[in-house]
């Protein structure tokens, strides 16, 4: 297995955004591509070949499940990692996003400062739950 260097964060909120930036770039060290929304995700993905996809579930343009099934039409995205980002961590919504092919989900309010090893976990270990 590769190492993992590049994550594409779909998040609509901007100071969500802001926060995921800094973690993941400053804390973790990974390259990132910011997607405001599931469209912007769809244009970026085949430009930026994310190692793992951070995907909110709640957004106005698309919702991460729609956002999630588009991604794996396109060539190269079928296998990639995505962990969806929710407020909504009731243990049926949780199993209801795996079901849609999520790798995992981080529930909000997540850590900034455990957020990069709280992916590196999906990205080692494969499906599961960790606590935001």
């Amino acid at each position: 297995m590769s190492e993992l260097q590049r994550v594409m964060c779909v998040e609509d909120d901007p100071d969500i955004r802001m926060i995921l930036e800094f973690s993941l770039t400053t804390l973790g060290g990974y390259a990132v591509c910011m997607c405001a929304g599931g469209r912007a995700a769809l244009t970026q993905a085949p430009l930026f070949m994310p190692d793992l996809v951070l995907l909110d579930v709640m957004m106005p343009d698309m919702s991460g499940p729609e956002t999630l099934a588009a991604l794996r039409q396109q060539p190269g995205m079928k296998g990639v990692p995505v962990v969806f980002i929710t407020a909504k961590a009731m243990p049926e919504e949780v199993e209801a996003l795996l079901v849609h092919g999520a790798t995992g989900v981080i529930v909000k309010p997540f850590d900034p400062v455990t957020l990069p090893q709280d992916i590196r976990m999906y990205w080692e270990h494969g499906r599961g739950i960790f606590p935001g």
